[in-house]
């Protein structure tokens, strides 16, 4: 952080795979995301375990794929499952340079075969500021199961972000057609910070071509300075995703 305004990049990193599935190109990912130098990641389809594949794939890590990506970068770190199977479990996670003061994982699952959560960290960036909240989250493909987690969502935040503290929600809302809006602008006074610089949403999927606008930022209690699709070489060969970076004066 400097001159008091805080990068973060929102990434799905599609488990470490290519966007064909055909590579395993987690340690380009790493090498990517170290450059960018973020202060906070939200990170999506990220892999906690897989016992097949850490045994087949030559490169696999020998540590969760969350500290993996944090190395020496970002000591702080929370991760939260959101699909439990077999061989292993992935989930939403959050990389930060800064310590965290606290953090949780919501379960919003509407279906067994397709688990989700939010993942709300709280923290401290210096001993006198009010405390940051970021929500990384990765909602449902249905809308019908979208509806019931924007509504825990709200709860969530209502119940747990004072109106007066900064925060910041990042990730994959698989929200195709905006209905994301009347949730968190609307009863909550969330803004999304590429329709307040740019005034469109970010198209961030797929990778190769990007059309749809599915990866968003929201932000409250802080100003938007800088925001930033993040698609050119090499990420449009690495997730199915590509990243959105922001960055925001406290």
């Amino acid at each position: 952080m400097s001159d008091n305004v805080i990068k973060i990049v929102t990434y799905n990193i599609h488990k470490g795979f290519s966007t064909t599935n055909k590579h395993f190109v987690l340690h380009d990912i790493k090498s990517a995301l170290q450059n960018i130098a973020a202060d906070i990641v939200f990170l999506q389809e990220i892999q906690g375990e897989h016992q097949v594949k850490s045994s087949s794939i030559l490169n696999w890590p020998n540590e969760p794929q969350f500290e993996f990506l944090a190395d020496q970068v970002w000591p702080h770190h929370a991760y939260g499952k959101n699909a439990i199977y077999q061989s292993g479990h992935h989930g939403n996670a959050i990389l930060s340079k800064f310590p965290f003061h606290q953090w949780e994982n919501i379960n919003v699952s509407t279906m067994k075969n397709a688990s989700r959560s939010l993942l709300h960290g709280v923290i401290k960036l210096s001993e006198n500021s009010k405390p940051l909240h970021v929500i990384c989250v990765h909602l449902g493909l249905l809308e019908k199961e979208r509806r019931r987690q924007f509504k825990t969502l709200c709860e969530r935040i209502d119940s747990h972000v004072p109106q007066d503290e900064p925060l910041i929600i990042a990730g994959d809302f698989n929200d195709f057609w905006l209905k994301s809006e009347n949730y968190l602008q609307d009863h909550l006074n969330l803004k999304e910070v590429f329709k307040s610089l740019t005034g469109n949403h970010a198209r961030s999927f797929p990778a190769w071509m990007p059309i749809i606008h599915t990866d968003r930022i929201y932000y409250r209690g802080i100003e938007p300075v800088h925001c930033e699709r993040l698609k050119h070489t090499p990420w449009k060969r690495l997730s199915d995703h590509i990243p959105l970076l922001a960055e925001f004066r406290l």
